[in-house]
């Protein structure tokens, strides 16, 4: 079938894929692109899923990928929401510093922070931040006033939208069940029938790595499914937060605590906390599959994660089933929070990659083999960052692939 050889193929149809099926689509209006998703809408897990908020930068190791791409695209992604009418908001955030200990981590992030370009932050003290936000308690906290929120399911929404509008496919129920790549081109095998591209990106996220598998590459990575579990305030108390309070974050691991998010809806979330999954989708506690269970276990670097990490994780397995020490954490941020203040407000699943030395990978990865590239880690801030990843996945395919 004519209709079934495309120039590009991308797997995934989340909010990284959909930005670079956009940015092909502005770039080289004239290849003809074919965007592949198995659920029936798109951006329906991770890019759904999360907070909502436009990160700023400031966590992110200077000079990394990560912070240089979430710099400038939080920029864009302010400009682009601007641009199409989607709800945002530049609200800033207080991350607070509850004792003595985590000064020093207080300083290096504004180190950080200013390094990766960021102007306007302020270490503060208690008095500043009740002016902030009046409800939060601390001995210290940096203000970080370029973070904001927006909807990320909208976004997704209009990526999709201007690029059908440039013509191009988006077949969502659609699942890639093989690849054949044969030097040429590359045959797709899925439940709705054959493709094939000249090149393919993969941008399956919590199932990029099987993708890369099924391509016949090495599995160098894995990825492991992290479910954030939420609580939201009650609407009677949603007044006590105005923006975002976040705590000090634990410098060996790449997840930022529980912490509240007013979102652009005006509902405030509390948490997540991040907690291993024993399914890549898992996002009730009682969801397992031994497919995923059992190729975690089989991982080398599994075991090595696990014997380094093994009492955070505790830790956040007990949260996950102790509503009264979820509330005493973020009591450190807002000591006057209650039990009866906070209602179940559902979960979301992020895509970590390990590798097998058992580290966890912190920056944003990608790796390239014969007319395909895969997106192996673009964990949080890749919604914010995503029109800048985009434009990154496309610079490399041209410089690698010679797409024009």
């Amino acid at each position: 079938m004519t209709d079934s050889r495309y120039d590009v193929a991308i797997i995934g149809g989340g909010i990284v894929g959909l930005a670079v099926a956009l940015e092909i689509s502005k770039r080289f209006p004239r290849l003809r692109l074919l965007l592949l998703e198995k659920e029936d809408r798109v951006g329906q897990h991770q890019s759904s899923h999360n907070s909502g908020v436009i990160h700023s930068g400031v966590y992110y190791k200077p000079g990394s990928l990560k912070a240089k791409l979430c710099v400038e695209g939080a920029r864009a992604m302010v400009e682009f929401c601007r641009a199409h009418g989607i709800p945002h908001q530049v609200c800033g955030k207080v991350i607070v510093a509850a004792c003595e200990d985590e000064f020093p981590g207080l300083v290096e992030l504004r180190r950080r922070g200013e390094a990766n370009g960021l102007t306007g932050l302020q270490l503060i003290g208690p008095e500043q931040l009740r002016e902030i936000e009046p409800h939060a308690s601390g001995l210290r906290a940096l203000l970080v006033p370029s973070a904001g929120i927006t909807d990320y399911g909208l976004v997704c929404d209009k990526y999709a939208e201007l690029i059908a509008g440039q013509g191009q496919a988006i077949l969502t129920s659609t699942a890639v069940i093989g690849l054949k790549p044969d030097g040429v081109e590359i045959a797709l095998e899925t439940n709705r029938g054959a493709f094939s591209a000249a090149l393919l990106i993969n941008c399956a996220g919590l199932f990029s790595d099987c993708i890369s598998h099924m391509a016949g590459e090495k599995r160098d990575v894995m990825i492991l499914p992290f479910r954030g579990e939420y609580y939201q305030l009650i609407p009677e108390r949603t007044a006590m937060v105005r923006a975002l309070i976040y705590p000090v974050p634990d410098p060996q691991l790449p997840f930022l605590g529980v912490h509240f998010t007013r979102r652009v809806s005006g509902r405030v979330d509390a948490g997540p906390n991040a907690v291993l999954a024993l399914k890549r989708e898992g996002y009730r506690r009682s969801d397992f599959s031994i497919t995923d269970a059992a190729a975690a276990l089989a991982f080398p670097g599994f075991w090595r994660m696990a014997a380094q990490h093994w009492r955070s994780g505790l830790s956040e397995f007990h949260r996950s089933f102790s509503k009264a020490v979820f509330v005493r954490d973020l009591q450190r941020l807002m000591p006057e929070i209650r039990a009866n203040d906070l209602i179940p407000a559902g979960s979301g699943v992020r895509a970590q990659a390990l590798k097998r030395d058992g580290s966890l990978v912190d920056d944003f990865q990608f790796a390239r083999s014969d007319r395909m590239l895969h997106v192996l880690n673009v964990p949080s801030p890749a919604a914010t960052a995503s029109l800048e990843i985009g434009r990154t996945i496309v610079d490399a395919a041209r410089q690698q692939f010679g797409l024009r």
